[in-house]
């Protein structure tokens, strides 16, 4: 049975969920070759067992997983002789921090910060869900949440400081090669950069240079989608 994941994907497939970047990067650092399956909002109810409300969602052979750090936690676990995404009990701690900074510093900014963009590639039935759904959330407009983009971009370079103030110093979270704790911020910021049509970071800003170093990893994962999402 072949290794299938499920990603959420605009009209004409780009992979813009941060969630599954986390996966599809930590299943190339295991080496594990899988299969990515394009689905949309009003699919994901219909996934596999129909349990599952969102996405990332992968079938390992047989064996059904939601969550993006379960996930990444079932493969360190079940693929002990591939590289691991954590090196230890550090790292793992090291991840889920990680984690806590992008869903409550960063998340929210981006989510202002891309959420035209992220309308925009999306198909029709997707954007009747998307539409209320996020105006729900926000308690106004899509076109007034919006209206804060340019706000939000400038409090960016502050928020993303701490790991700036690390990523000046050495080139990955781990030091010396990228572990999950890389691929959870990565799939942060590459959520934007499929979106969006304007950068969001300064050329000579280190997190950008290790964006760009985590783009040509793993055979050129991250950019070969980024010329797609652009072709698209």
């Amino acid at each position: 049975m072949q290794r299938l994941l499920y990603s959420l994907s605009g009209a004409s497939g780009q992979h813009y969920s941060p969630h599954v970047w986390k996966i599809m990067m930590s299943l190339k650092h295991k080496g594990l070759d899988f299969d990515l399956k394009p689905v949309f909002f009003g699919d994901i109810s219909n996934i596999e067992d129909g349990s599952f409300t969102s996405v990332p969602v992968l079938n390992d052979q047989g064996k059904l997983l939601g969550d993006s750090f379960e996930i990444a936690e079932y493969l360190e676990d079940t693929y002990q002789d591939a590289p691991s995404l954590f090196d230890g009990a550090g790292g793992l701690q090291l991840s889920h921090f990680v984690e806590s900074y992008c869903k409550t510093v960063l998340h929210p900014t981006l989510a202002v910060i891309a959420v035209m963009d992220m309308y925009n590639i999306m198909n029709d039935a997707d954007r009747a869900y998307f539409r209320p759904a996020r105006e729900k959330r926000f308690g106004k407009p899509l076109e007034e949440i919006y209206a804060g983009r340019d706000a939000e971009l400038s409090t960016l370079p502050e928020k993303l400081n701490p790991v700036r103030d690390l990523l000046t110093n050495q080139d990955w979270f781990g030091g010396e090669r990228a572990m999950h704790a890389d691929y959870v911020l990565f799939g942060t910021l590459q959520w934007c950069k499929v979106c969006c049509p304007d950068p969001i970071l300064a050329p000579s800003d280190p997190v950008n240079l290790w964006f760009e170093r985590m783009l040509d990893l793993h055979d050129y994962m991250g950019r070969k989608a980024l010329s797609e999402a652009v072709a698209a």
